[in-house]
């Protein structure tokens, strides 16, 4: 299943939802001085895992030019136990995110923001506007470009710098979330 460009231009939803560090993070807390991503990914997707070290690579290359990022699992971890608030930690270490990675139980953000898949990638401006919503690259679950574009990351430098997102998205593909029953 595929995301839809559906909210471009709107204001983001604000959340405030439990890490995996035991902290209370709301969506103030990661803005940066030239924006933000929320990413919904998972622990079990292979989308997710096949992505996960470019995601962090690129988190910190957008923390370095004052962009904030934030990732939120919204699965119904009744139904994935592999998306469990203690395999999040597990997750999160396993990596080194250098972000907060923060459990939607209620679903409520990610209903609020129309995440459909993992991994999904929401870009931010400074004001809160969203102005990219996507893929990371073209990747997938397969090998990888070396001269690939880095989709996500040039249009968050493209916001900060420019105060637009990219003419051309293309959408999320993944997994799609595990929605409650």
């Amino acid at each position: 299943m595929s995301s839809s460009e559906t909210g471009l231009g709107a204001s983001a939803p604000d959340f405030t939802l439990p890490a995996v560090d035991g902290r209370e993070i709301s969506l103030s807390d990661v803005m940066g001085e030239n924006g933000v991503v929320v990413a919904f990914i998972c622990n079990h997707c292979p989308y997710v895992v096949s992505a996960i070290r470019r995601v962090v690579a690129d988190a910190a290359a957008l923390a370095d030019e004052g962009v904030g990022f934030v990732a939120i699992c919204a699965n119904d971890a009744l139904q994935v136990p592999q998306d469990s608030f203690d395999r999040m930690k597990v997750f999160a270490e396993s990596y080194d995110l250098p972000f907060p990675y923060l459990q939607d139980e209620s679903q409520v953000v990610a209903r609020a923001y129309d995440a459909r898949v993992t991994p999904e990638f929401f870009g931010l401006d400074h004001a809160g506007r969203i102005l990219y919503r996507g893929r990371l690259d073209e990747g997938g679950t397969g090998h990888l470009r070396q001269d690939a574009p880095r989709e996500l990351l040039e249009a968050m430098r493209a916001i900060a710098d420019e105060g637009e997102g990219p003419a051309v998205q293309h959408p999320a593909a993944g997994c799609t979330i595990k929605w409650r029953r």
